[in-house]
C-alpha cells in the first residue's frame, strides 16, 4: 500500500494490484458521498457493441448473489440514502449517499453491485425492452436529441460520436455474453473508489479489505481510447416535426488535462453562463428570440466539446443561428473586456467553493483527480490559478474554439421554414 496525504483531510491510496482509494474528510458533517468509477463506457465500445456499458450499468441493479432487486433498491432508501449510477462517455460510475453511520453499508452494496451482480438472461431480456424505452424517451425529447446528434456530427467516425444508450438495433442485439466481456474490466486496475463526508480514511481501507478488496487480481491493462483529431465542421439539418428547432454549435476542443482548461470555463461563463451573459442578453433579452440558450462545455479523457444550445420556433431560427454566429465571430476576435474577465473569474470561483460545500462535489473532485490521471491541487490552488489566468491565454483559446468556421452545427427541427 502507498499512502499520501494530498491535503488537509485529503488521503489517497494505491494498492498493489492497482486499486486507488481517495477520501476526503468532512468532519462538521452528519452524511457521506461514496463511489466507484470503473475505466470502461462508451468510448470503450465498438459500433456493433454500442450501450452495452451502459446496458451492464442496468443490469447489475437486477439482482447480486446476496441481494435481489428488490432488496438492492431498499438497502439504502430505507435508512433515507440513496443509489444511483450512470454511464459516460469514459467511466461507469456507482455511488451511494448516506448518513455517515451507514457508510459500511454503502460500501457493502456498492461492492456487490460490481463483483457480484448475477446478470441473468432472463432479466436481460426485460432490461434491454426498458433501455429501448429509456432510447426511444431521448427521441422524443429533442432538446436531449440534438447533443447525441451532435456528437454523431462532429466524430463520425469516433467512439466519442457513439450513443451512451446505443441505437434500437445494438440494444436488441446483445447478449449475456457481451455483458460479461465487459464486466470482465470491473478489477481493480480499472477502478477508482472515493468517498467523502464523515468519513475516516484508515476506516475505509478497513471496509475495504474486508470485503477482499486488495486480494484481487489487477486485471488486464485498459484499453486506450484513440484521440479523435479535428472533429467535422460544417451544417448539417435534421428534418422533425416539431414546435421548435434545437440547435447545437459547437467544436472539439482539448481533453481534460489540458491547462487551458479554466481559459475556457471563464469563456463559457461570460458567453452564455447565465442570465447575464452574452448570448441570453443579445438572444432573449434584446431579440426575444429564443426561451433557453446557454453555452455548454464538457472534457473528456483524450478530447471534449464547447458550444451553445439554442431552442427557437421555426420563423425565427436562422435569425437565432446567425445572431449566435455573430457573437461567435465577436469573441473569437475580440475576446473578452478586462472587465467581463474579472466578473468571469469570480463567477467560477463562486461557482467552485459554492459547489464544494456538500460531499457529493467533493467525492466527484477527488475520484476525477485519479480518473484524469491530474496532480491533486488543493482548492486554494485552483483559485489562485483562477485568478492568474492572463487576457492574453484567454484572447488565445477564444480565437482557437470560438471562430464560426470551425463550429459543427445541427439544426433539428422543421427545415426550410
Amino acid at each position: 500500500m502507498r499512502t499520501t496525504q494530498l491535503d488537509a483531510g485529503v488521503v489517497r491510496t494505491d494498492a498493489p494490484n492497482g486499486l486507488t482509494i481517495l477520501t476526503e474528510t468532512m468532519p462538521a458533517l452528519r452524511s457521506a458521498a461514496a463511489g466507484i468509477w470503473v475505466r470502461t463506457a462508451s468510448a470503450h465500445e465498438t459500433a456493433d457493441k454500442m450501450g452495452v456499458s451502459h446496458l451492464l450499468e442496468h443490469m447489475v441493479f437486477k439482482g447480486t448473489e446476496r441481494r435481489s432487486a428488490r432488496e438492492i433498491a431498499l438497502a439504502l432508501e430505507s435508512r433515507g440514502g440513496g443509489l444511483d449510477a450512470y454511464t459516460g462517455r469514459d467511466h461507469t460510475a456507482y455511488q451511494a449517499r448516506v448518513i455517515d453511520a451507514d457508510l459500511p453499508l454503502a460500501f457493502d452494496v456498492l461492492t456487490d453491485l460490481v463483483r457480484y451482480p448475477v446478470l441473468r438472461d432472463d432479466d436481460l431480456a426485460k432490461e434491454r425492452q426498458v433501455v429501448i424505452e429509456e432510447i426511444a424517451m431521448v427521441d422524443d425529447q429533442p432538446d436531449d436529441l440534438v447533443f447525441d446528434l451532435h456528437a454523431s456530427t462532429l466524430w463520425p467516425s469516433h467512439s466519442y460520436g457513439y450513443r451512451i444508450l446505443g441505437t434500437r438495433d445494438t440494444v436488441a442485439g446483445l447478449e449475456g455474453g457481451d455483458l460479461r466481456r465487459v464486466h470482465g474490466c470491473y478489477l481493480p486496475r480499472h477502478l477508482v473508489i472515493a468517498a467523502a463526508g464523515n468519513v475516516d480514511h484508515d476506516r475505509t481501507l478497513e471496509l475495504l479489505a474486508s470485503a477482499g478488496w486488495f486480494d484481487l487480481p489487477p486485471g488486464p491493462e485498459a484499453r486506450r481510447v484513440a484521440v479523435p483529431g479535428a472533429g467535422w465542421h460544417g451544417e448539417r439539418r435534421i428534418a422533425r416535426d416539431s414546435s421548435q428547432v434545437h440547435l447545437v454549435i459547437g467544436t472539439e476542443t482539448f481533453r481534460y488535462r489540458d491547462p487551458r482548461r479554466q481559459a475556457l470555463s471563464l469563456i463559457s461563463t461570460i458567453f452564455g453562463g447565465g442570465m447575464s451573459s452574452r448570448l441570453f442578453q443579445r438572444v432573449r433579452e434584446d431579440l426575444g428570440l429564443a426561451y433557453t440558450v446557454y453555452a455548454f462545455q464538457s472534457f473528456l479523457q483524450v478530447s471534449g466539446v464547447v458550444g451553445v444550445y439554442c431552442g427557437t420556433q421555426p420563423p425565427t431560427a436562422q435569425r437565432a443561428l446567425d445572431v449566435i454566429r455573430e457573437e461567435l465571430g465577436r469573441l473569437a476576435r475580440e475576446s473578452l473586456s478586462a472587465s467581463e474577465l474579472a466578473s468571469a473569474k469570480q463567477q467560477v470561483k463562486g461557482q467552485l467553493v459554492l459547489a464544494l460545500e456538500a460531499p457529493l462535489p467533493r467525492m466527484y473532485r477527488i475520484a476525477n483527480q485519479a480518473l484524469f490521471d491530474e496532480p491533486y491541487r488543493p482548492i486554494d490552488t485552483v483559485l489562485a490559478e483562477i485568478d492568474a489566468i492572463s487576457a492574453d491565454a484567454v484572447a488565445e483559446v477564444a480565437a482557437e474554439f470560438y471562430a464560426p468556421e470551425r463550429q459543427a452545427v445541427v439544426w433539428l427541427g422543421p427545415v426550410g421554414q
